[in-house]
């Protein structure tokens, strides 16, 4: 089968975890391995990657230098883009001796009056305390919000219209490559009258713009995973239950955190209704046992 994966930002730097290059490379090797055992197992794959936490990071530290040393999103996305697919690459690389591999710094094209962009929603960087967090938000200039058992600094995130290198990943697909590719959901851009491309501050959720790369490439699954085995009701509390098949019909989006799991619930069922091609959700080191039906939340258009 043909696959496009997409690794969530908390699968490669987990929650909590010290932001240093040595635990994101740990993380990493962990996905490289769940990623082989698809090749191995004759899949052809196409890799995305999540990069909430590590544009945030970035971002925190371009503000802690010169004044003219701090930048735009777009750029701090492309740099997040190569920073992660350097590191699946040399992991992956060491794994698939001879195969072909190729990371590629990827523009998607965003509508410059999408809503989104007065009204910031995707979480970056690391998670704070309530009274710190509304302190970087009084002396940064922040939109701040609630995530999980903490708060995190939020941005735009507008909606992917177009992969503007999707006949540049179509080729190599085509040619056996592996490419890793649409990092942190893409470099978010929008076209300039004259037809050139101008960025903007922005963070792509990855998940929307896999499920577009995934729909142009003729994927024959969508794999969205994570760092939690399953999507669940009632997620958090002593009610939980993990769900294992979902349709369109039975799932609504709405149910489910938006700085989380809706995202990935509303890509994965776009995907499915679509293409009437299933869609998965679940834990990164599951990837194969998901892909076989055992593991993960399954999604199907019927």
């Amino acid at each position: 089968m043909r696959i496009t994966v997409a690794l969530g930002g908390n699968a490669l730097l987990r929650r909590g975890e010290p932001p240093s290059a040595q635990n994101q490379r740990a993380n990493v090797r962990k996905a490289a391995k769940a990623l082989a055992e698809l090749v191995a197992a004759g899949h052809q794959i196409v890799v995305t990657h999540g990069n909430g936490p590590q544009v945030g990071l970035l971002a925190l530290q371009a503000a802690a230098g010169p004044a003219d040393g701090a930048y735009p999103l777009d750029i701090l996305d492309a740099e997040s883009e190569g920073m992660i697919g350097y590191l699946i690459e040399q992991e992956l690389a060491g794994l698939l001796p001879g195969r072909a591999l190729a990371t590629l710094l990827t523009l998607v094209e965003v509508d410059r009056s999408d809503p989104a962009f007065s009204r910031p929603t995707k979480p970056i960087g690391p998670l704070y305390d309530e009274a710190t967090a509304r302190r970087m938000e009084a002396e940064r200039g922040w939109c701040v919000a609630p995530d999980g058992v903490g708060w995190r600094r939020v941005v735009a995130s507008p909606m992917p219209v177009k992969i503007m290198e999707a006949a540049t990943i179509a080729m190599l697909v085509e040619h056996d490559v592996t490419v890793i590719c649409g990092g942190g959901g893409g470099i978010p851009v929008v076209e300039r009258p004259d037809g050139s491309l101008q960025g903007v501050e922005a963070v792509i959720d990855k998940d929307f713009a896999s499920d577009l790369l995934a729909r142009g490439l003729g994927a024959d699954m969508l794999l969205l995973l994570t760092d939690v085995d399953a999507v669940y009701d009632a997620f958090g509390t002593p009610d939980a239950r993990a769900i294992r098949l979902g349709t369109p019909a039975s799932l609504s989006p709405a149910r489910f955190p938006a700085g989380s799991m809706r995202p990935k619930l509303s890509a994965a069922l776009a995907f499915a209704e679509a293409t009437g091609r299933p869609a998965a959700i679940g834990r990164l080191e599951d990837a194969p046992a998901i892909v076989a039906g055992t593991q993960g939340t399954r999604i199907e258009a019927r």
